[in-house]
C-alpha cells in the first residue's frame, strides 16, 4: 500500500455481524404475506424500505406500511420479531479481533440500517454480553437512517470522512457487497471486497500486509 494505513471503516452486516435475511422473509411469510421475498433483498429493496433506512420514514409509519401492504392486523411485535429475524451473532473472533485493532487503529461503522434493526440489536448484545458493545470497540458507528443516506451513495462515505476529518487515502473500508466497495473506491476508500465465507481475521491479514 502507498500510504500507511490509520483508520478501518467496516459494514456491520455479514462483516462485523452475521445476518440470515432469508429467516426475516419466512417469518413474514408465517405471518401471512406469501411474497415478502418478492418485495424485499438486500440487493434491491422497494422504496419503503431504502426510506425506512434513510430515516425518511419513523418505525410507526414503518410498520403501518407493512400492515397496509399485508392488508393484516399485524401488531408491532409481530413485525418488529419478523423484521429482526434475520439479526443473529456477533462471532467472538471477530470481537476479539476489534478489540486488538482499536489499539492500532481508528475504527469506524457505516451500516445501511435502521432505527428497529439497531435497536433490538443493541438490546440483543447488552442480554448477551452485558453491554451495547458496538459503542466500547468503535470510534463511532454511523448508521444509514442517522446520517440520511445509503451506500453506495458517495454522500455516506463522505459524510464519514468529513465528520472524522479522515484521509480517503490512509482509510481503509471492508464490506460484503460488491457495488458497496466500488462506491467507496469513487471517494478514494482503500476498499475491499469480504466475500460469502470469508474469517474476518484472515481478510484483515490481507488488508494489513
Amino acid at each position: 500500500m502507498n500510504k500507511p494505513i490509520r483508520n478501518i471503516i467496516f459494514d456491520l452486516g455479514n462483516v462485523v455481524i452475521r445476518l440470515a435475511p432469508e429467516h426475516t422473509i419466512k417469518q413474514f411469510q408465517s405471518l401471512g404475506i406469501s411474497d415478502f421475498d418478492s418485495i424485499y433483498t438486500l440487493m434491491k429493496q422497494s422504496e419503503i424500505f431504502d426510506r425506512f433506512d434513510t430515516g425518511k420514514i419513523t418505525p410507526v409509519a414503518f410498520r403501518e406500511a407493512i400492515r397496509q401492504y399485508a392488508g393484516l392486523p399485524l401488531s408491532d411485535r409481530q413485525i418488529d420479531d419478523a423484521w429482526c429475524a434475520m439479526l443473529l451473532d456477533f462471532p467472538d473472533e471477530n470481537i476479539a479481533l476489534l478489540r486488538k485493532l482499536r489499539t492500532r487503529y481508528k475504527l469506524f461503522i457505516l451500516s445501511n440500517t435502521n432505527q428497529i434493526h439497531i435497536d433490538r440489536y443493541l438490546d440483543m448484545l447488552c442480554s448477551e454480553k452485558g453491554t451495547p458493545l458496538l459503542p466500547d470497540l468503535f470510534d463511532h458507528t454511523y448508521y444509514s437512517h442517522e446520517i440520511g443516506y445509503r451506500k453506495p451513495d458517495k454522500a455516506a462515505f463522505e459524510y464519514v470522512l468529513h465528520a472524522e476529518n479522515l484521509k480517503a487515502a490512509e482509510t481503509v473500508y471492508i464490506d460484503d457487497l460488491e457495488h458497496n466497495v466500488t462506491g467507496a473506491r469513487k471517494v478514494g476508500l482503500q476498499a475491499y471486497h469480504f466475500l460469502t465465507g470469508t474469517r474476518l481475521t484472515d481478510l484483515f491479514i490481507s488488508v494489513a500486509s
